[in-house]
């Protein structure tokens, strides 16, 4: 199946917001358990995270492919001239 743009831009926000929660689950990792060194918070802050990796890009094409297909798109009606 062919992947339209606004399905991969889905893909890539999913997956965008999925590494957001993972750092955002690492703070409160490091709070929770009081490390809350500067060496430690550095890290996480510096800690490159991608926007979209091949998992997670893997991982959001299996769930847009378990979703219902979508309407097809409506074409105008043709007028007589």
């Amino acid at each position: 199946m062919r992947q339209l743009p606004k399905d991969r831009l889905i893909a890539a926000l999913g997956a965008q917001l999925l590494a957001e929660r993972e750092t955002r689950d690492a703070l409160r990792e490091v709070i929770a358990n009081g490390q809350l060194d500067r060496e430690v918070l550095l890290a996480i802050l510096a800690d490159p995270v991608p926007v979209v990796t091949s998992d997670e890009l893997a991982r959001v094409e299996a769930w847009l492919r378990e979703l219902p297909p979508a309407l097809p798109p409506r074409r105008p009606a043709l007028r007589a001239a």
